[in-house]
């Protein structure tokens, strides 16, 4: 069998990782851990381990640019990896609305489509209680 449909489930099985691909499928755009960790409350390592185990399930792709590294979703569109999409899409997005906010009103804070602002800064905080 092919390591990367265990490698795609086993990803998806942990629920923050399931949670971090969710963003990322219904705001169908990169996101760096800075931004990622604003969003989801969590802290520079997990973020980054969930990342990594989305990458490595061939999930997600990686960019860098700058001392940023975004991350998108893997538009792999064999059937495995179609399916695992439209499972995912089917998720109620009432199961993460707050997530869903935040991670759009973080990622309104880019500047030409890139993040400016490192993680839990002042202008999160005041962007996050209004």
């Amino acid at each position: 069998m092919d390591g990367r449909y265990v490698d795609a489930l086993k990803a998806l099985a942990e629920p923050s990782r399931l949670r971090v691909y969710f963003l990322l499928v219904q705001i169908d755009e990169r996101i760096c851990v800075a931004e990622a960790m604003d969003v989801l409350g969590e802290s520079h390592y997990n973020v980054s381990r969930y990342l990594k185990s989305l990458l490595k399930a061939g999930l997600v792709t990686a960019q860098r640019e700058g001392k940023w590294v975004f991350y998108t979703l893997n538009k792999d569109d064999s059937p495995f990896f179609s399916n695992l999409l439209q499972a995912v899409r089917s998720i109620p997005t009432s199961e993460f609305t707050q997530e869903i906010e935040n991670c759009k009103r973080r990622l309104a804070m880019r500047q030409n489509g890139c993040c400016v602002v490192g993680p839990d800064s002042d202008k999160w905080k005041a962007v996050r209680s209004e």
